[in-house]
């Protein structure tokens, strides 16, 4: 498990730091592939990540979607497209769900209409709210 405090340390440490708990390699099966994604959702459930932590994070994501187009057949949809499907799913409107987005509806207005891309913090909150791995969102 990854700590879930920061310590004040040097960005190149913190990386280093994460290599050392999860290296970044190939992911070769599925059980790897489970590994890496509780590690992503983990970095995720810290309070805000560093600059370290978004580097380690996509080059991470990376090898996730490295290994899934290869040895998992999903349907192709979004991290948007997912969250108009829950959104219908659970009766919300964009004013329901903007308080994920920090209260700001023209924020969600632009994801939604494509405009703009989900934040890592983003992902975070969506991934709280509706209980699902935050790597479902981040396509």
């Amino acid at each position: 498990m990854i700590a879930t405090t920061r310590r004040e340390i040097p960005a190149d440490e913190r990386y280093i730091e994460l290599v050392r708990h999860f290296p970044l390699r190939v992911i070769r099966n599925d059980a790897e592939l489970e590994d890496a994604t509780t590690i992503v959702d983990e970095l995720l459930d810290l309070p805000a990540e560093s600059d370290a932590e978004r580097d380690y994070l996509a080059v991470l994501g990376l090898l996730i979607e490295d290994y899934e187009r290869v040895h998992v057949t999903l349907p192709e949809v979004s991290g948007v497209d997912l969250l108009r499907h829950l959104m219908e799913e659970n009766g919300l409107s964009q004013k329901d769900i903007a308080p994920l987005f920090g209260g700001n509806r023209s924020v969600v207005s632009e994801i939604m209409h494509g405009k703009r891309g989900l934040a890592l913090n983003h992902i975070r909150r969506l991934s709280e709210y509706f209980g699902l791995p935050a790597h479902a969102f981040m396509s």
